[in-house]
């Protein structure tokens, strides 16, 4: 992507393509790895969120994932950022079927935890390249760290 102010249309493919590829297959993977009767019994911490709040806050943060993505592949496609943009994700589509339907609380937490060091890793190798796309992770980092708490506690306790 160029510093000037409009964006070649074949940018806009490759933000769709981003847009479809992470949001697509966030909720593929949600669709079909839900929260089942084992997940309901499970003890969690009083700060647990109600489950309605998962989807929107997700939702969000694949759009956020997505741009940020798009936005390092048109500046440096074969960057470190971005190499650690696709690893995140793919560590991301990964934890939900652990959890849910494998039920294996302790690899999702070295899942959980490993994103949130390749989030971490990304905003300084992506700082250097596109600031927005550095600030982009932030959200996702906050949530991913409440995450990885509320992992580590079910898994401790359970």
């Amino acid at each position: 992507m160029s510093t000037q102010t409009q964006i070649h249309p074949r940018a806009w493919l490759f933000l769709a393509g981003f847009l479809i590829l992470v949001i697509g297959m966030g909720g593929l993977i949600g669709a079909n790895n839900l929260p089942d009767a084992w997940y309901q019994e499970l003890a969690k911490p009083p700060f647990n969120p109600p489950n309605w709040i998962f989807g929107p806050v997700w939702t969000v943060l694949y759009v956020f994932i997505a741009v940020a993505g798009w936005r390092i592949f048109m500046r440096a496609p074969n960057s470190a950022a971005m190499k650690i943009w696709g690893a995140q994700m793919l560590l991301n589509w990964a934890w939900t079927p652990v959890w849910f339907t494998f039920h294996l609380l302790w690899p999702a937490f070295a899942i959980i935890a490993t994103i949130f060091a390749l989030i971490v890793a990304f905003i300084l190798t992506a700082r250097p390249i596109d600031r927005v796309s550095a600030w982009l992770f932030v959200p996702y980092a906050v949530w991913v760290g409440f995450a990885s708490v509320l992992n580590l506690w079910i898994a401790a306790v359970n």
